[in-house]
């Protein structure tokens, strides 16, 4: 139940982030920006065939004078591009106040034909000669669009000469970045069409627009004799950036490459032309009349995929995040990481090939969070898992073994495991004459010092020998081997482990007789069997150990050594039973014995290890 409430936290991260998405914060939109900007900044260029820019620069500013031109020097120009057969001329210029020169009516004259001028609106709420347009509306989108607080426009007479007359204003993003632009906005109850959308009307000799919206927002405009444009629900079509110009001055002799093409006349001089945060960077503003015109002349409005689609991806792509992180192993999260990065790259790049921006950015920070979120957990959960077992099994396993199971919990297997075994138990025969040596010199601690001696020099072979220390019984050792960890010559190495205990013991006993203590000897009985292995206990205190028949054999071995001693009168310090002596190799063994013990029916067989 722990760890299954530490991984619903997890689950509740994936919540939390699918209801940030949900509420689309600031940051979250500009993330989702920025992820656009790398799409639309990187898209492979191709010249338009359908533009031409020409330019108000430094070489026409040499040419024709200083800024503003007379209108009559914009007359002429106009003319000439006339000449050359060229297509709509626009001018994102505004022309609110009259000409010094009284060229007005020249300028009026040369409008007259296929030309769009500007007006822009303002945040002050007043109107300076504004031309709307007429829509004709499906539903209301009027709720919808942006909306200026004023106009300023053209002069009457221009603006009643000119084809048409576009707003040159962008909408930025919050980030200050012009991405996408409005076909048409309002003041009040009156439209106004952008620069774009307007110079499409002029050219197809469409008096007005059609709007349709719905209780979401605008669907889509049209031009009556063009198309339908799809627009988001402000009525704004998202620009594509990828198209190359044809660009000349002013100041050329030359139109002709002009013919056939709407030429953009654009200020470009420094001081003059202004500049616009882009995706691209900082550009003329003319960069964005020019590539919206040509977005909508190619026929390639983007749009955004269904916001739910992306909040559903990114909540089900958690959810998976989350199992990934609990059972695969760390390289495998990586490469599934990794694996989602790049498939979200391709899968938005082909999408936006096929003119859909589909919003992957917060789909990654769902899955790297989770991720993060997922593996941190995981990582202390094992960190104490690991903690844990050092703690439970360093006292008891040589501390190579309980390396490998720190490096590797799996290979412990906990709540209980039916295993086939074996056990030693091993107790001091001729205890009491050394208990009543140091009773006799009232020394206690003297006693504790040799018990203690003894069972740490036991211990260090029994844990060399890949044995695990059950318990201590006073001056009885219990140990089994084969768990936690395999080992697939257990028989082998328990009675090995009981051979070189008695060899210590030996060196012992000369130690005493150095110190003039009474003589002692082992005895130590072995047993191989099934039995029951693993965590035991309560809730308050768990011990690793075991319980089965065949630990309580291995125990009454221990205590028959006592009733076979050698012609010296020395205990034999090693009884085990028919069932580990069928799983020895190298051992050489003899019977001791058939011996009847409680809670068996039949005779037990026992042996004893024999030298060469």
């Amino acid at each position: 139940m722990k760890y299954l409430t530490h991984w619903l936290t997890a689950f509740v991260t994936v919540v939390l982030l699918t209801y940030v998405g949900l509420q689309d914060p600031s940051f979250k939109e500009t993330l989702r920006l920025k992820s656009f900007d790398y799409l639309l900044a990187n898209e492979e260029k191709t010249p338009s065939q359908d533009i031409t820019i020409l330019t108000i620069d430094e070489q026409a500013i040499e040419k024709y004078g200083q800024w503003p031109w007379p209108r009559k020097v914009l007359a002429d120009i106009i003319i000439k591009l006339r000449q050359n057969d060229t297509g709509i001329i626009v001018m994102p210029i505004l022309f609110s106040e009259r000409d010094r020169f009284d060229g007005d009516m020249d300028f009026c004259e040369t409008l007259t034909y296929g030309t769009v001028i500007a007006q822009v609106g303002t945040s002050q709420k007043r109107k300076s000669n504004p031309v709307p347009r007429g829509v004709a509306k499906i539903g209301d989108p009027l709720n919808f669009l942006f909306e200026w607080d004023g106009m300023v426009g053209p002069l009457p007479e221009l603006a009643e000469c000119a084809s048409g007359v576009g707003v040159i204003n962008t909408a930025p993003e919050i980030d200050g970045v012009t991405r996408r632009v409005p076909l048409i906005m309002k003041i009040g109850d009156e439209v106004y069409p952008n620069m774009a959308i307007e110079t499409i009307r002029v050219a197809v000799g469409d008096p007005s627009y059609q709007v349709k919206a719905d209780m979401n927002g605008v669907v889509a405009m049209r031009v009556p004799a063009y198309a339908t444009i799809n627009t988001d629900a402000n009525a704004r079509i998202w620009v594509r950036w990828n198209k190359e110009f044809k660009t000349m001055s002013v100041a050329s002799d030359d139109f002709s490459s002009a013919a056939g093409t709407t030429v953009i006349i654009a200020m470009t001089a420094e001081g003059l032309g202004g500049v616009i945060a882009t995706p691209l960077g900082e550009q003329y503003d003319y960069v964005v009349s020019a590539n919206t015109l040509q977005t909508i002349l190619d026929g390639e409005t983007i749009q955004r995929a269904d916001w739910l689609i992306e909040l559903v991806v990114a909540f089900f792509l958690g959810c998976v995040i989350v199992l990934v992180c609990r059972f695969l192993p760390y390289w495998a999260i990586a490469i599934a990481l990794v694996a989602i990065t790049f498939s979200a790259g391709y899968y938005i790049t082909f999408a936006f090939k096929s003119q859909l921006l589909f919003d992957i950015s917060w789909i990654l920070v769902t899955a790297f969070v989770v991720a993060f979120h997922s593996t941190f957990l995981r990582f202390i959960l094992e960190f104490k898992a690991k903690q844990q077992i050092r703690k439970q099994f360093e006292k008891y396993l040589d501390p190579r073994q309980v390396a490998i199971l720190v490096k590797d919990p799996s290979k412990l297997k906990l709540g209980g495991e039916r295993k086939e075994m074996s056990f030693l138990f091993m107790d001091i025969v001729g205890f009491t004459p050394i208990s009543e040596y140091y009773k006799n010199k009232d020394d206690p601690e003297g006693l504790v010092e040799v018990i203690n001696d003894y069972l740490n020099r036991m211990s260090n072979i029994v844990l060399k020998n890949g044995g695990t220390i059950d318990k201590y019984m006073g001056d009885c050792i219990m140990a089994f081997w084969n768990a936690p960890l395999d080992c697939p010559n257990h028989a082998e190495m328990a009675v090995k482990t009981s051979i070189e205990c008695a060899e210590e013991t030996d060196k012992i006993k000369e130690e005493f007789k150095q110190k003039g203590l009474p003589d002692i000897n082992i005895g130590s009985g072995v047993n191989t069997g099934t039995c029951i292995v693993g965590n035991m206990g309560s809730e308050a205190r768990l011990d690793y150990s075991v319980i089965g028949d065949a630990v309580n054999l291995a125990a009454r071995l221990e205590a028959t050594t006592r009733n076979y001693k050698d012609e010296n009168g020395k205990v034999t310090p090693t009884l085990y039973s028919s069932y580990t002596m069928e799983q020895l190799e190298t051992i050489k063994s003899v019977e001791v014995d058939k011996i009847k013990v409680k809670g068996k029916d039949e005779l037990i067989t026992i042996y004893k290890p024999v030298s060469e």
